[in-house]
């Protein structure tokens, strides 16, 4: 399968990156600063460009069986509209170029999953993420409302720690206090969710 795979570097999309090279997988990974993934620059496909730009995003695309996005603000509590910028950026160019497949990073408390959410995650969300989630909610019902085959993840608060390889993955999940996943498990859902048609049109909470 051939994956372009944006937020690359991040913690999260770099688990996705060796996921696939592990997997056999052709990977394009999208950048901004090719420097940034060292070692791996000689075992992928490296585009260059702004992932809130159109034309960046669909001359990387073309050819590709699937985007898999795990962009993030890293440590910032504000999204300075990126979310939103790069949802009509990427929707527009997977049109442009016929990539329908489409797998989103989102996070749990977003949207209607705040509804979903236990009083201690509402507190965390309604004030500290308040803004990068108000961004992220316009992306994803701009995604959903796309006609691409998309797939919106939801996890729960993301850590560091090794795949467990053991989560629960659902339309609906019950929550208590302000359960966790690892970025590691996150990536390998997110890899096998573009990889078969589970979970298309759907937009599944995953969490330990």
């Amino acid at each position: 399968m051939k994956l372009l795979i944006l937020g690359a570097t991040g913690p999260t999309g770099r688990h996705v990156v060796d996921l696939a090279l592990r997997s056999g997988d052709s990977v394009t990974t999208f950048v901004r600063n090719p420097a940034a993934l060292g070692d791996l620059t000689d075992q992928v496909t490296v585009a260059t460009g702004d992932a809130t730009s159109h034309r960046d995003i669909a001359a990387a695309a073309v050819g590709h069986d699937a985007i898999v996005s795990a962009l993030g603000r890293g440590n910032s509590i504000r999204a300075d509209g990126l979310f939103t910028r790069a949802s009509a950026a990427v929707i527009g160019a997977a049109k442009e170029v016929g990539v329908s497949r489409l797998v989103w990073l989102s996070s749990f408390g977003v949207g209607y999953t705040l509804d979903e959410s236990s009083t201690a995650q509402k507190a965390i969300y309604r004030t500290l993420l308040r803004s990068i989630y108000a961004d992220k909610e316009i992306a994803d019902e701009r995604i959903r409302s796309s006609g691409l085959d998309w797939t919106v993840v939801y996890p729960t608060r993301l850590t560091h720690g090794p795949a467990k390889g053991a989560y629960s993955a659902g339309d609906s999940l019950p929550m208590k206090g302000n359960p966790t996943i690892s970025r590691a498990d996150v990536a390998a859902f997110m890899y096998q969710a573009a990889h078969g048609s589970e979970w298309i049109h759907r937009s599944p909470v995953i969490t330990d």
